[in-house]
């Protein structure tokens, strides 16, 4: 089985490689990356827009890859009422269909918000936040916010398991 993943990025890529060995799709898997467009913003502004950014990846990725299955992981914000909440969505895309979860979503403190906004994108402003380089690659704004007891690898890691429990239960039917 070939999985084409629709990113660079060491986190999604690892959640990923995690979730497709824990499903046990198959025997033999391999897999490849491609650093594939979204199509939306740069920083999401919505669970509807964090969406279709990740149908994007996958089916960029299944399409480029010739691949199995396209997976596409997209993190982004979203208001719940007046509270922006980090969240997460992922896709999987066959030639035939698209399926799609997700993920954790926890609130923004107000000077992350604020920063957001005015246009700054998640990934910068965390590394000034937490005064590390490319936090998105490794702990996210998850991990920063929550401690380390869950980070941005862990997260997409079930939204992950969850697309592949729905390819599982299709290919039954």
């Amino acid at each position: 089985m070939l999985v084409a993943i629709g990113t660079k990025n060491k986190a999604k890529i690892q959640a990923v490689k995690v979730a497709c060995n824990r499903a046990e799709l198959q025997e033999t898997i391999d897999f490849v990356t491609y650093d594939v467009a979204s199509l939306v913003s740069a920083q999401p502004f919505s669970d509807e827009e964090t969406c279709l950014g990740a149908i994007n990846r996958a089916q960029a990725a299944l399409k480029k890859g010739n691949a199995t299955i396209g997976i596409g992981l997209e993190g982004g914000v979203k208001w719940q009422g007046k509270q922006l909440y980090l969240c997460n969505w992922a896709a999987l895309a066959t030639k035939d269909q698209v399926f799609t979860a997700a993920g954790a979503q926890i609130p923004l403190p107000l000077d992350i918000t604020q920063q957001l906004l005015m246009g700054v994108e998640l990934g910068p402003i965390m590394d000034a936040y937490a005064q590390q380089e490319d936090v998105r690659q490794h702990a996210g704004a998850i991990g920063i916010f929550t401690d380390g007891l869950i980070d941005r690898s862990e997260m997409f890691e079930h939204t992950v398991l969850m697309l592949l429990g729905q390819y599982r239960y299709n290919l039954k039917q």
